[in-house]
């Protein structure tokens, strides 16, 4: 009888660096099968995620849902895009039959009343959900100071390139699954940074959508102004099929309803030639000064956007940074009760307040790092007309003058069709914006081997322009490597 190691050797099958290209190729010819595919990510994960802690749990149906996969593909069934792909979703993402733990040992036994609406986008495209990711705990809106990757439930993820490095946060576990291989594909969610960051440090692609292109119904929210789910993957080819099934229109959240990309194939947009004729500004205060490691790196990206056809245009852009919103504390408040009222009437916890009371019941475990950010946010009076009310709305309207306004006016005052920056500058800006960003793997220092990225920021509904600017790179680059290859020590 072949056993599973003789069939992924036979077929060349490199689960840390296999596309889904190659997968769904193998999988329609029966050279592997869903089952196989799945137990071998199990296999994978077992024999190297007791130190990493990417992976917080794996779906118990996880078998059943690839055999079904496999028995659709043996009827000629072969329409969905991801079918008997695994895919693994950050573990502030419901998932029928899973608990939905956002990292918190509070929210160890809350189960959902049913899947996310990306997830339900998911399972349309044929996909297998493998299991849930580890995050940095309620998706880093718990303490100030708390490690990226950390929370209480999962332990802390370790950057495989380098476990002396932070993963970043807060889908460390969805970018440090990426690049190991633990899955073809993974998805994280963004407020700030958490898809962006992470997947600059684990030398990843991470798509940071518009906010209202995928659904956050289902989502452990921190704000509803900013919240997004995206893709992280080890290609922007495969980011693009990902993005592809999640987008979409979903009657529960309003932010969705404008969406014209909604059935979009962004798989479509991967063209080698998509940066002839860019403009893409390069904002000046985000270049890498001559005096630091990155500098270099960061010279042979740009002179790769101009080989393959782009115009660089030097720009200056006021990023708003040190202005103290009020915006994520309150609505993290609102939304998080929101959330948590939605539950079944078993759910461990209600509200907000109630997460805090059971946080400092079991303070040894569950408060390593304090929880200031959720008292913070407790304090906030939702009530209409309140003194909070009034400054949540007044710092809205400020976050997107200084984020939409500003980027908007450089875009259009310099004929602009992207923005560029070196690692997560284009993060907090982007965020307040709702707008979207890529951010792909760009070498590695040479001093340590510690990954280097650049992002790409657009206006809102940009993702095909910016995924074909990114594929572009990354076919022209060519320079991720897996953490096997830049951190040996690791899988000695």
């Amino acid at each position: 009888m072949t056993t599973l190691v003789e069939v992924l050797t036979t077929h060349a099958i490199d689960l840390e660096t296999m596309t889904v290209a190659r997968l769904l190729r193998l999988l329609d010819d029966g050279h592997v099968t869903s089952a196989d595919l799945v137990q071998a990510c199990a296999d994978r994960i077992a024999a190297h995620d007791t130190s990493l802690r990417a992976v917080r749990a794996l779906n118990p149906a996880a078998a059943d849902e690839a055999r079904a996969a496999d028995e659709a593909r043996a009827r000629g069934e072969r329409d969905k895009p991801l079918l008997g792909v695994p895919v693994l979703v950050k573990d502030n993402i419901d998932v029928s039959g899973m608990p939905t733990t956002a990292g918190s040992v509070v929210l160890a036994a809350s189960y959902p009343v049913g899947d996310a609406a990306l997830v339900t986008g998911l399972r349309a495209a044929g996909a297998v959900i493998l299991g849930k990711t580890n995050l940095t705990e309620f998706a880093n809106f718990l303490a100030d100071g708390m490690p990226g990757g950390y929370s209480s439930l999962g332990g802390q993820v370790l950057n495989p390139y380098d476990t002396s490095e932070s993963p970043s946060g807060s889908s460390a576990g969805s970018a440090v699954a990426a690049a190991m291989g633990y899955a073809p594909l993974t998805v994280g969610t963004e407020t700030s940074g958490s898809i962006l960051s992470p997947a600059a440090a684990n030398s990843v692609v991470g798509i940071k959508p518009t906010v209202g292109l995928v659904s956050r119904t289902g989502v452990v929210p921190i704000a509803a102004s900013q919240d997004t789910a995206g893709p992280m993957t080890r290609t922007v080819a495969d980011a693009a099929v990902l993005l592809t099934a999640l987008a979409g229109v979903d009657p529960h959240d309003a932010a969705t309803a404008a969406n014209p990309l909604a059935d979009h194939d962004f798989t479509g947009d991967l063209r080698a030639d998509a940066l002839r004729g860019a403009r893409i500004g390069v904002v000046r205060d985000q270049v890498p000064p001559d005096t630091t490691d990155t500098r270099a790196l960061w010279d042979v990206a740009v002179a790769v956007l101009r080989e393959r056809g782009a115009t660089l245009v030097e720009v200056d852009l006021d990023t708003g940074e040190g202005f103290d919103s009020a915006v994520l504390n309150y609505e993290f408040k609102r939304d998080l009760n929101a959330y948590l009222a939605r539950l079944p009437a078993d759910a461990p916890v209600r509200t907000l307040a109630d997460v805090i009371a059971q946080n400092e019941a079991r303070a040894d475990v569950a408060l390593k790092f304090g929880q200031a950010r959720a008292v913070a946010a407790q304090d906030m009076d939702l009530s209409a007309g309140s003194a909070d009310t009034a400054r949540h709305d007044r710092d809205r309207a400020r976050d997107l003058v200084e984020s939409r306004d500003r980027l908007d006016g450089v875009m259009v005052e310099h004929d602009l069709t992207a923005l560029l920056f070196a690692g997560v500058g284009s993060a907090s800006i982007g965020a307040k914006a709702g707008y979207p960003s890529v951010s792909v793997p760009a070498g590695y220092l040479a001093a340590n081997r510690r990954p280097f990225a650049i992002a790409l920021l657009g206006t809102a509904w940009s993702e095909p322009t910016l995924i074909g600017y990114a594929h572009a790179f990354e076919l022209a680059a060519r320079v991720r490597q897996p953490p096997s290859v830049i951190n040996p020590a690791l899988f000695r």
